[in-house]
């Protein structure tokens, strides 16, 4: 029989105004502390430096993970022309520098490049397994690895404003799997003048948004209080690119022990992945096959 873990039995998630400074896992940990929850999980990993929405699950809403990380995100983000650096952002040391500087309308007829469907490699420094270790540990020991381009869709990528010659602000809409350096990087280099992120920041992801977060300060100051509690979003946020059905009660019966169980359903596809509730509760995820839910996932709530 498996170990019990310890702490509450919460589900739902906290949207976090992620501070610079800090990892996305600092973050996950402070708080599950701070809701005393038993099992806590991310949406999609910022890095240490990168602000803007973490949003954070807890309990069942873990299971939920998955469907806010292939959900659309959009970044806003600063690009120092004129110079690259090995970790793509302002972090790392300067391995280039041109005194090239485009024009306004270079930069929007190349970003133009950047959207659709694209093939991006990962930076150097980032979280991508070569042969089973992470680059940046092999990064940080001076190796230089052919990481393989990866795909991503950009639905937009447009220019916000040009500070100055060297900076521009950028917003980029993409799915899943975006390295918002590579785009710096690969940018600078179709412009000819090198480039590296010197400020980023995720504005949305999903359903959730940055201006709508906590911050850190307040998460501590209103730790292990009724007053966090009720900042705590519902689970079902996590499942809203998702249809939803209607279980019956013998079919939630059914479906809470991992069978498929019997829904009521209005445009959903035979195959097509979807949610049920019962009295207003979430369920499972699973297959539509014809008035019937084949769960993947349970919520034992």
């Amino acid at each position: 029989m498996g170990r019990k873990r310890k702490g509450r039995d919460i589900s739902g998630w906290l949207v976090v105004d992620k501070p610079a400074g800090i990892s996305s896992n600092a973050v996950v940990n402070k708080v599950r502390w701070a809701f005393e929850a038993n099992k806590a999980g991310h949406a999609g990993t910022l890095d240490p430096e990168a602000t803007g929405v973490l949003a954070v699950a807890l309990g069942e809403a873990t299971k939920t993970v998955p469907f806010v990380t292939d959900a659309l995100k959009a970044y806003v983000f600063d690009v120092r022309l004129g110079q690259a650096t090995n970790t793509d952002d302002a972090e790392g040391e300067v391995i280039a520098q041109s005194d090239q500087r485009p024009t306004d309308e270079e930069i929007k007829e190349a970003l133009q490049q950047f959207v659709g469907d694209i093939e991006q490699v990962p930076p150097q420094f980032s979280a991508v397994k070569i042969d089973g270790e992470r680059a940046y540990k092999r990064a940080r020991d001076g190796e230089e690895m052919e990481i393989a381009a990866r795909p991503l869709f950009v639905e937009s990528l447009i220019l916000l404003d040009r500070k100055d010659a060297d900076h521009v602000t950028l917003e980029m809409v993409c799915g899943k799997g975006g390295y918002v350096r590579s785009i710096a990087r690969d940018l600078g280099k179709v412009l000819g003048c090198h480039g590296h992120v010197a400020h980023l920041r995720r504005v949305w992801s999903g359903p959730f948004e940055a201006d709508k977060g906590l911050s850190f300060d307040t998460i501590q100051e209103l730790a292990r209080t009724p007053e966090l509690d009720s900042h705590l979003l519902p689970l079902e946020l996590g499942l809203s690119d998702l249809p939803q059905v209607t279980a019956t009660a013998e079919g939630a019966a059914r479906l809470r022990h991992g069978n498929p169980g019997m829904v009521i359903a209005s445009g959903v596809d035979y195959g097509e992945t979807c949610w049920a509730s019962h009295q207003g509760q979430p369920v499972a995820v699973g297959s539509y096959r014809g008035g019937e839910l084949h769960p993947s996932r349970v919520f034992n709530l």
